[in-house]
């Protein structure tokens, strides 16, 4: 039976519609992953987008999905109504069929590591894949936001997971990126 894990990344662009599918496009590229939702919010200048598949295939989607959105999404600039410190904000897993959250964590793990090397953003592993008990709550992770990232970097006790603990000209660009491993999540919104 195939193993199935779902990643929901939110990507901190939300109204330009270009710049979103340039990130789209990437996933889709990737054989054995299905794009089953993207969702931009304008007001919290924010796209949720959701895909499925094998777990080599959604991981390697996922890692060119956040390689373009720090190529094109650029934090020095963005504003929005959400808390976010990075191009690509959050990045987590969630066991879907066939495999377990404990699986599911050291794949979250071999996506933040490669994130972190390759594309030299700063990483923070939250929920079930949090090296910490304090990063396990994502506004932990988060706190400051992209403003106080560079306060947060030369914290040795917020020295991120993976990546470079400093903020230099391209994590300026990119901010830091969260990647996790939860189980599935409602989240709604009302209006008062």
């Amino acid at each position: 039976m195939k193993k199935l894990i779902e990643c929901v990344p939110n990507f901190s662009e939300g109204r330009d519609m270009a710049v979103i599918k340039q990130i789209t496009d990437e996933i889709e590229k990737v054989e054995g992953v299905k794009l089953l939702d993207v969702d931009p919010g304008a007001a919290t200048n924010r796209t949720v987008v959701t895909l499925v598949g094998t777990p080599d295939e959604v991981i390697e989607a996922a890692f060119r999905a956040v390689r373009k959105a720090a190529e094109v999404i650029d934090m020095r600039h963005h504003k929005g109504e959400h808390p976010r410190f990075g191009a690509t904000d959050v990045c987590p897993l969630v066991p879907v069929a066939n495999i377990t959250m404990e699986e599911t964590v050291e794949y979250a793990r071999k996506l933040a590591k490669r994130l972190g090397e390759e594309l030299e953003i700063p990483i923070y592993c939250y929920e079930n894949a949090a090296f910490t008990t304090e990063r396990k709550n994502l506004a932990n992770c988060r706190s400051g936001e992209y403003e106080g990232l560079t306060e947060k970097l030369s914290d040795p006790h917020w020295k991120p997971d993976f990546g470079p603990a400093e903020f230099n000209e391209k994590v300026a660009g990119s901010g830091a990126t969260a990647v996790g491993a939860r189980d599935f999540l409602v989240a709604f919104n009302v209006n008062l």
